[in-house]
């Protein structure tokens, strides 16, 4: 995700009234394939489970999170299922979903995930 640091302070502010999880999943621009001269993030397309865990534990460290971080399959379903390549924001509210982001880096925005949080969370405390 692009503003991991945005992410990890609305999880912040809001963590009483949802529960918030990132599953990481295949690299967007991988060292081996299309990759971004000057990425500060340098990871390799993962080859089996050890590998991608490796990489979220890396990401992890370069920003740190306060939610549960889940690793897709390396069928990538989760990916698949959710068109979230390279990023994307869900909001789910009992087993629904309500809010359906555009893909990033571009076309998502935290700030309308966090506005309807703040519009909603009466609702949920």
């Amino acid at each position: 995700m692009a503003n991991l640091e945005k992410f990890r302070k609305i999880t912040a502010e809001y963590s009483s009234a949802a529960d918030f999880i990132l599953i990481y999943i295949s690299e967007a621009h991988p060292t081996d394939g299309w990759a971004i001269e000057g990425n500060v993030f340098q990871v390799a397309n993962h080859k089996n489970m050890e590998e991608r865990k490796a990489a979220a534990k890396q990401m992890l460290q370069m920003e740190p999170q306060d939610c549960p971080v889940f690793l897709d399959k390396l069928d990538n379903a989760a990916n698949r299922r959710f068109a979230a390549l390279p990023e994307r924001l869900y909001i789910v509210n009992r087993g629904t979903v309500v809010y359906k982001g555009g893909q990033g880096p571009f076309d998502y925005s935290l700030e309308e995930v966090e506005d309807w949080l703040k519009t909603h969370q009466e609702r949920t405390e």
